[in-house]
């Protein structure tokens, strides 16, 4: 593998024995600091919070983003679509982070997910509070613990022309898709990212009323794709489009990363939300609340804030007991740490010094 195009003053390195896994992480800032540990979401890297940590490092942190369960340089997990699913389950990703922690000689830190990263570290605070000091969630709401499981709503959409993308990526065509779109990776992840982001034009936000397919079907095509359609085919109309948040540097370290593990190690982080198998592992949470001080950061643009009716507003007064603000940063999308990242920085900065 080569170097990554780090900014000097970002570290790669890899920690042994971590939960069963050898974790690829980037950091900045001294060691023995107060450590700070990013959480990416899908389908990023470690890599993805490059724009950000620097900043946070000379603020006074140790700033630490691992390539988490499935992903990039991480090894030690069975990625496969046949493997062994109770890897991925929530539990386990919240026990990565904690094990990462101490293997990094801390007792406690401060914790910050993106995207699938928000919900691991939702879980991770709510669990281990003693741990986890401080938790920022971004582009995904955590509004509790479910009662029950959403109801599948796959039938009533398929109604409509549509299925829900959460159905889709725990389907095996899902990681043969995307290993392989006939446009190449490069111009699959331009599209997916672009249409995901702050500047395409059908991305305005608003609040979905009720878990229905009828409600459901007002969310973009990545979110509920066409029935028929793959993931790359349900982002064509953005290709060609390039944003300049990303250069073709640094989209060479997406195409090369996930050309060379494949997509499936993510996708099975879907496969646990859909299957049903590990509910009773969240259920034993019931009732509790996110008790460190909380707050969330995403783009306005991002349906990500909507998908879940209600979790936006239900994460501020029910999910979390010491709520300090939210902030939706105009202009910007899914990806708001690499489109955004000096609005992120002092949100950030404002949430952990406060």
């Amino acid at each position: 593998m080569q170097p990554l195009p780090l900014p000097a003053g970002i570290r790669s390195r890899h920690m042994e024995g971590v939960n069963g896994l050898r974790v690829h992480l980037l950091e900045a800032g001294q060691e023995g600091r107060p450590l700070l540990l990013l959480l990416h979401g899908f389908p990023e890297l470690a890599y993805s919070w490059r724009k950000v940590m620097l900043p946070l490092a000379e603020a006074g942190f140790h700033v630490v983003a691992p390539d988490q369960r499935g992903y990039g340089r991480t090894t030690g997990a069975d990625a496969r679509y046949e493997g062994d699913l109770a890897q991925f389950r929530l539990v386990n990703l919240a026990r990565d982070a904690l094990a990462l922690v101490q293997a990094l000689g801390h007792e406690q830190c401060s914790l910050v997910g993106h995207d699938f990263g928000s919900v691991v570290a939702s879980y991770a605070a709510l669990v281990r509070p003693d741990v986890f000091r401080r938790v920022c969630l971004m582009s995904a709401p955590f509004a509790g613990i479910p009662k029950a499981p959403a109801r599948d709503v796959s039938d009533d959409l398929a109604a409509l022309g549509r299925k829900h993308y959460h159905w889709y990526c725990s389907t095996p065509e899902a990681a043969r898709d995307m290993d392989s779109p006939p446009e190449g990776l490069a111009a699959f992840f331009r599209a997916y990212y672009h249409m995901k982001g702050g500047a395409w034009p059908e991305n305005r936000p608003e609040p979905l009323r009720e878990w229905s397919a009828a409600e459901l079907a007002r969310l973009p095509h990545y979110y509920v794709m066409p029935a028929g359609a793959s993931m790359p085919e349900a982002c064509a109309p953005a290709r060609g489009i390039r944003d300049p948040w990303l250069t073709d540097e640094e989209l060479a370290v997406y195409v090369g990363e996930y050309g060379r593990t494949g997509f499936q190690g993510g996708l099975n982080w879907y496969r646990i939300r859909t299957s049903g198998r590990f509910e009773a592992d969240l259920g034993l949470f019931s009732g509790r609340r996110i008790e460190c001080p909380a707050a969330f950061i995403a783009g306005a643009h991002d349906w990500g804030i909507r998908q879940a009716p209600g979790a936006l507003e239900r994460m501020a007064t029910e999910a979390c007991a010491d709520w300090r603000g939210t902030h939706l940063i105009e202009g910007a999308g899914h990806w708001v740490q690499q489109e955004a990242p000096e609005a992120v920085i002092a949100h950030l900065l404002g949430f952990l010094r406060s």
